[in-house]
């Protein structure tokens, strides 16, 4: 099966993904408990965490792509659509930042979700994974997007999560210039 060409429906799409990945890497450095990481044993926090996810390459394959979100966002767009490029021509499952430090992030925007399940290697893999899905009307109209959390419980607990949520939905709104 050959991947399918982008059309302007892709492009709005990636361009929202990446800017909600921004905001979601933004909104989870705010809340320590997810920077935290367990490494030989030893809980570590990093000051910053970068992002991972996959990129679709021309052939059907995957690729990983790194993003760093310590840049205005009007650099930031340019910076990551340079990088997703970059990437996809490479083709490269390797990393391109400590794989420990990072959040991974999974968009899926063909499907609106109500639960998600991720796999986990288990032990002291550690990275919080964020995914969103796709947007669906609720029952007054108004636009939902699902996003989950996967945290290490021995790291975060529920009212760590609260706050990625609150953080997140403050970042989204200044991004979008939207009002709660």
């Amino acid at each position: 099966m050959s991947p399918r060409k982008a059309g302007k429906e892709d492009v709005a799409a990636a361009k929202r993904a990446v800017k909600d990945a921004k905001a979601a890497a933004k909104a989870a450095d705010r809340v320590p408990e997810l920077r935290r990481r367990i490494h030989d044993g030893v809980i570590i926090e990093y000051d910053t965490c970068p992002t991972s996810h996959t990129e679709l390459c021309a052939d059907g394959t995957y690729c990983y792509c790194t993003l760093h979100h310590d840049k205005p966002f009007a650099e930031y767009i340019a910076y990551a659509e340079t990088e997703r490029q970059r990437r996809r021509l490479d083709g490269s499952l390797r990393e391109d930042a400590n794989v420990e430090s990072m959040y991974f992030i999974s968009t899926l925007p063909w499907l609106h979700y109500s639960a998600l399940i991720q796999p986990v290697a288990g032990g002291e893999e550690s990275n919080p994974r964020i995914t969103w899905g796709a947007f669906a009307p609720d029952a007054e109209g108004r636009l939902q997007m699902p996003v989950t959390l996967l945290v290490h419980h021995a790291l975060a607990d529920g009212s760590h999560i609260a706050k990625f949520y609150d953080a997140l939905r403050a970042e989204l709104t200044v991004l979008t210039g939207d009002t709660p």
